[in-house]
């Protein structure tokens, strides 16, 4: 069985930030328990990242589900579904974009 994209999005502001979403269904196994695999990115025009979140299993020290910021730092983040943590992400894409 492959994958299947289940949602994908990307936009792109006056400023010339931009973000990229895209999640993929694909089989349970022990990296991705729960069948989904995503990297959600807003970032500066010249690609800097603002904020990320994925679910890359090979981050050292954090969760799964993780997010980055500008300076390099990441930390675990709670993961309750894909469509919450969609809704999640614009959220604080919106509270990043308003400072």
């Amino acid at each position: 069985m492959g994958s299947t994209v289940i949602y994908e999005d990307e936009d792109t502001f006056d400023d010339g930030s931009r973000y990229e979403m895209i999640a993929t269904g694909i089989p349970k196994n022990d990296d991705y328990p729960e069948g989904v695999k995503y990297r959600f990115q807003y970032m500066a025009e010249d690609g800097r990242t603002f904020l990320r979140f994925d679910n890359f299993p090979d981050h050292p020290k954090v969760d799964r589900h993780h997010y980055h910021t500008p300076d390099g730092v990441y930390d675990d983040i709670e993961y309750t579904g894909l469509k919450s943590h969609v809704q999640k992400f614009y959220t604080e894409m919106d509270d990043r974009r308003e400072r």
